[in-house]
């Protein structure tokens, strides 16, 4: 009798390493570390650094980092181009079957999720719906918009703030190009991953790290040409409903260079809306289950600088990546 255990499918399955967090958590200087010690291939799962134009003011890894290792899916899209969830799952699924050893890494939690457990199959709602949508919400307001969507898909109106512009005209123009809601169609079935042994890297700094690092980082943006990059967008004279146009720090210094804010307070308030924003990604990976309990680890504390990025600590994630269990 072979008293050795038998391999499950689970054990067989190949690896998948996520390295997730709030903006500003040192995710995309981990993700290098372990790719350059892996020969993995770093996958961009930051919604905002798929766009073209964004490598300052989203932080894109430089050239020189993008040299050290495969990157995937950054900068691959134009601003007059849209990036969404299903774009962003099919795209890359792609690439996950091109990686030896995939790396995601990004904070938008939701297209993680959406990866991982699949995504409703919403068809294309058109555009007739979605200039109706956008003509509701631009006439009314999204309180408005909030009453009228409760008066018709109350499900989905019960799920969305009142404040909350972009996923209301989501929601109606659902409604209006498709006749169901936006609820209705994402507790339909979902294709999730398979195949896959997911291993979690769940950055979670301390929060006054955080804001310093922020800080400090748009700062550097500023110095590095942040402001040059959105001027030349700005001058394309693009749709303002593009969601490219939402990156942070991008509206307020927009609105400097319409001569509405000064330099100081774009960058005050940039700043402060990304702080605000970490504080919803903590929510959100906080509630939302992405790896069971035996495929997740969280690492407390702040990686500004791979110099203070250990190669003990380094040592102790790759264990943790090449645990079969």
């Amino acid at each position: 009798m072979d008293p050795s255990p038998k391999a499950t499918p689970h054990d067989r399955a190949r690896p998948l390493v996520i390295v997730a967090g709030p903006t500003a958590s040192g995710k995309s200087a981990l993700a290098l570390a372990l790719a350059e010690r892996l020969a993995g291939t770093i996958i961009n799962a930051d919604a905002m650094q798929c766009y073209a134009d964004w490598r300052i003011i989203t932080a894109r890894p430089s050239p020189e980092d993008e040299a050290r290792a495969p990157h995937r899916l950054y900068g691959v899209r134009g601003l007059d181009q849209t990036v969404d969830a299903a774009w962003w799952r099919q795209a890359a699924r792609t690439e996950l079957d091109r990686a030896p050893l995939p790396i995601l890494c990004g904070g938008t939690g939701m297209y993680l999720s959406a990866l991982i457990h699949g995504i409703a199959a919403i068809p294309d709602p058109g555009a007739p719906a979605r200039a109706e949508a956008r003509g509701m919400l631009a006439g009314h307001g999204p309180a408005w918009m909030h009453d009228w969507l409760a008066a018709h898909d109350a499900e989905t109106a019960a799920k969305l703030r009142p404040t909350d512009s972009q996923r209301l005209a989501r929601a109606a123009e659902v409604l209006l190009g498709t006749g169901r809601g936006l609820a209705a169609w994402q507790a339909m079935p979902r294709d999730a991953l398979a195949g896959w042994r997911i291993k979690l890297i769940l950055l979670d700094p301390p929060r006054d790290d955080l804001r310093a690092a922020i800080t400090l980082r748009f700062a550097g943006m500023l110095e590095a040409g942040a402001l040059d990059e959105v001027r030349a967008a700005a001058a394309r004279v693009l749709d303002p409903a593009l969601p490219g146009l939402r990156a942070h720090g991008v509206p307020e210094l927009m609105a400097h260079l319409a001569g509405h804010l000064t330099l100081d307070e774009a960058e005050r308030r940039a700043i402060a809306a990304t702080i605000a924003y970490t504080k919803r990604q903590a929510t959100w990976f906080r509630h939302q289950k992405l790896a069971d309990e035996h495929c997740a680890h969280t690492i407390h504390a702040r990686f500004e600088s791979m110099a203070q990025f250990s190669e003990r600590i380094i040592d102790y994630i790759i264990s943790f990546i090449n645990n079969p269990g």
